[in-house]
């Protein structure tokens, strides 16, 4: 299997550093000039947003695919491995916004669609917009446009639009989370960043519950509350995501796989893995993986 490249944001100006709205036809006549195939799996650092306006087909999420009509709106967080459908070419924008920009607007919001939500089963990246959010999005994306290109950009402007836009598809986009208080919602959040910055120290529930400064049981009614899933099981829907992006991303042994995500026991490593997926890692690396459904 070829290795999965590893795609860095680029700004296409000073003005617009931070977020970036093209538009998917013009990104269909730049395809020439990257420096990798857009419809293969690719690792982003940073977060992109795919809004789809005409056309249908799917898109590929982190070893998934998800079919998409016109009124889709696809999130894929940082680090998620995904893929274009060039086939049928949808027309629409893409969202490309950097992690200092979100973190501006999140100080403020406080929104669970940049957490890693998709360690939670029930959390899909596709949301299909009803007509009403569909024209809230076009006028808010042209408005954000707008604002960009004026000679002195307001960038507390774009945030408070791009900000109007977060909220709009957050009422649409329900999470079980929802169901949650607000200090309660906040802490899950915490919690699943704290899996994704400290999933090669421990996969033990009870050390996330320290860190968190609350106690096992507290945590895992929190998690089946938030989620239908317990701690544990979110903790290793990580590592085994993580441990397929790994092995689709570089050369690297399965033995310094398992020893960078902080298996010490490469026999138990393949079980474990193995035991979630019914493939060896061997397999599931030299299985052919592709975006199509």
């Amino acid at each position: 299997m070829k290795s999965v490249p590893c795609v860095e944001f680029r700004a296409p100006n000073i003005q617009k550093a931070g977020v970036e709205i093209l538009d998917l036809e013009d990104f269909y006549t730049k395809l020439s000039k990257c420096n990798f195939c857009p419809s293969k799996p690719h690792r982003i650092n940073y977060f992109c947003f795919i809004y789809i306006t005409e056309g249908e087909g799917g898109h590929f999420v982190d070893f998934k695919y998800h079919p998409f009509k016109r009124g889709s709106f696809i999130f894929v967080n940082k680090h998620q491995v995904h893929a274009f459908d060039l086939k049928s070419r949808p027309k629409g924008k893409m969202i490309n916004i950097t992690e200092d920009f979100l973190n501006a607007i999140l100080t403020n919001i406080r929104i669970p669609f940049f957490t890693p939500t998709h360690l939670v089963s029930s959390q899909q990246p596709l949301l299909s917009l009803s007509s009403a959010l569909v024209d809230t999005c076009d006028s808010l994306l042209l408005e954000i446009n707008k604002a960009q290109e004026r000679e002195v950009e307001s960038q507390l402007l774009v945030q408070l639009l791009f900000s109007s836009l977060l909220v709009a598809l957050a009422a649409e986009r329900k999470t079980d989370a929802q169901h949650l208080s607000e200090t309660q919602a906040l802490r899950f959040q915490q919690f699943l960043l704290l899996i994704e910055s400290n999933a090669a120290h421990t996969r033990e529930a009870s050390d996330y519950a320290e860190m968190l400064h609350i106690s096992y049981k507290s945590l895992n009614q929190m998690c089946k509350q938030a989620s239908g899933q317990t701690a544990k099981q979110l903790i290793d829907a990580h590592a085994i995501l993580e441990i397929k992006r790994r092995l689709m991303i570089g050369s690297a042994k399965i033995q310094e796989i398992a020893y960078e995500l902080g298996f010490d026991d490469v026999t138990y490593f393949v079980k474990f893995f193995k035991r979630h997926t019914q493939l060896t890692p061997s397999q599931f690396k030299d299985s052919s993986v592709t975006p199509v459904p």
